[in-house]
């Protein structure tokens, strides 16, 4: 229990000092950049759906961009509270989650994946067709409340309770999926259940994401939401490994500095990208991290056998 309650704190004073470091190279301009902790909610969030329950999903940045409208709806054309706007906006993409969840998730592989992709185009064009929201020219003049303070501790928040859900029985029976549907299935568990839970859950958190990334830049359109961001997210799971909280977190900051080095060479970038992931499948396929996850265990007791879904 003291060891415990020893590696939380290590953990919570390394935090403040990350959160610390990052906001001194924000405050001096050397680091004009929150995205990396949006990216880190993304990619955690989508993990739990493509790693950890093995669903191949492609419509991450149609929950993105229904938590951005959503939340720039209720700051900008309603004057309400930001928190509020975040909440609701996680909300309003949860409740996406499952009315495309329930019936999509009984496909599997390609199916599943094609129909997620056609999902996100479909609400990239509603948006796209809606003169409220600003059809094609998007929303411009929402107020910036997204600073680093909010996205760190919203990203925190993020990585751990997806960790204890995880670690929870819920958790293992997305695990237990993953591995075998089947068996899982012939042993009682209501895979359709699960799966839409897990669902719903990576597309509440991918709503927050899209209100922090709607609050911190002023102006959002349909097609900053098309197919090339949920590619962008998926590159950073499958970098990091499918299967690891820790392979998400450090590929979502990686790729952020790469990012923000080639904004002005887009074509460049993807191909960077596309190069990366060529390197990765063919030397590390399943990620850098693969299912391992982060252990002050592991950092500080040579020879102890680490466990695959403990993050200490």
């Amino acid at each position: 229990m003291k060891q415990i309650l020893k590696n939380r704190l290590l953990i919570f004073l390394g935090l403040l000092v990350f959160y610390a470091i990052i906001q001194i190279l924000l405050s001096t301009n050397i680091l004009n950049d929150v995205l990396m902790g949006i990216n880190v909610i993304l990619a955690v969030s989508l993990n739990l759906i493509n790693g950890f329950t093995g669903q191949f999903s492609l419509g991450h940045a149609g929950f993105m961009s229904i938590g951005a409208y959503t939340s720039a709806i209720i700051t900008y054309k309603l004057g309400l509270p930001f928190p509020l706007a975040l909440l609701v906006g996680g909300i309003s993409a949860g409740i996406a989650g499952i009315l495309i969840g329930i019936p999509s998730l009984r496909l599997k592989g390609d199916y599943l994946a094609i129909t997620t992709l056609g999902f996100g185009e479909i609400i990239r064009v509603i948006f796209l067709n809606t003169e409220y929201v600003g059809g094609a020219s998007g929303l411009s003049g929402i107020p910036k409340y997204t600073n680093w303070t909010w996205v760190f501790w919203i990203a925190v928040i993020t990585v751990v309770l997806i960790k204890n859900f995880i670690n929870s029985s819920y958790g293992r029976c997305c695990v237990a999926i993953r591995e075998d549907e089947t068996a899982a299935e012939s042993m009682g568990i209501n895979t359709t259940y699960y799966k839409t839970l897990a669902f719903t859950i990576g597309a509440f958190f991918a709503g927050i994401g899209g209100a922090l990334y709607a609050h911190n830049f002023y102006i959002i359109q349909p097609e900053t939401f098309n197919f090339m961001k949920s590619f962008d997210i998926l590159t950073m799971v499958v970098l990091g490994g499918l299967g690891s909280i820790t392979g998400s977190i450090l590929s979502a900051i990686f790729l952020t500095f790469v990012y923000a080095l080639l904004q002005d060479y887009a074509a460049l970038r993807m191909v960077i990208y596309a190069i990366l992931l060529i390197i990765v499948m063919l030397f590390r396929p399943e990620g850098l991290m693969g299912t391992k996850e982060f252990s002050l265990k592991k950092l500080f007791k040579k020879g102890e056998k680490s466990s695959e879904f403990t993050v200490n």
